[in-house]
Order: structure tokens, then sequence, then C-alpha cells
């Protein structure tokens, strides 16, 4: 049987907001919430919680999914690098300079293309945009 999902893209205005939007449809049932990772979303999907608990393949349909696109478009992502690179940061310096210059240059994934390729690294997804 499949499981259907649905996500508000208009709901979706930034980073934060699709993980707002993320765990209102997701995390149904739970008393937790996950934080904004790109690695605790594709944690998300293997299941096992939320809405995906027992749900042997799901279709995860994208309602307005070109307003989410520019949401998490070039801005939204710039500035999640920005803030990777600022001084003091924990994260991988290089990692994300590298990806900024590839991302100015507009040869690079914004943050909801790298949504996308986690998506389609769930073969048990089907994702559907509307």
């Amino acid at each position: 049987m499949v499981k259907q999902i649905e996500i508000d893209g208009n709901a979706i205005h930034d980073i934060t907001s699709f993980y707002e939007q993320i765990n209102r449809v997701f995390m149904i049932g739970e008393n937790w919430r996950i934080g904004p990772s790109l690695d605790a979303f594709d944690d998300l999907l293997y299941g096992g919680y939320g809405a995906l608990q027992g749900a042997q393949s799901v279709e995860l349909i994208w309602h307005n999914m070109d307003h989410s696109r520019e949401a998490l478009g070039y801005q939204a992502t710039r500035a999640y690098y920005l803030e990777k690179l600022r001084p003091g940061s924990p994260y991988n310096q290089t990692l994300f300079n590298e990806k900024l210059i590839a991302l100015e240059r507009g040869c690079g994934e914004t943050y909801f293309d790298t949504i996308l390729a986690i998506i389609a690294d769930h073969p048990t997804i089907r994702l559907i945009g509307q």
C-alpha cells in the first residue's frame, strides 16, 4: 500500500519554514521534531517513526514546488553557506567555501537541489511535484 504525504510549497519561504513544513507533515504523532539539518532530513526519510512508520512506499506530493524552489534557491543557499563560513564556525570551511564559489559561478547546488537529491536517494519515496 502506498502512503501519500503532501507538502504545501507555499508555506515554504526559507530554510526554517521548510523544516517547519517537514515537521508538520512527517512528525505526526511524535513528541519531538527534527532540527534544521540536511542530515536529519535524510535520516527522517528512512522511516520508522512519524508519518513514515510502517510505510513500505510513499508518494510525496509537493504542491507549489516552484515556489519552494525559488524560496530555497540562490539567496537562501548563499546565506546558508555564509553562515557556515562565519568566524569560529565548527563546519568544514574548505567544503563550504567551495560550495559557495560554485554557487556564485552558477554551477553549484542550491539548498532545494540538495533536498531533491536526498529524496532521490530513497527509492521507497516517489516525489510528485505540482
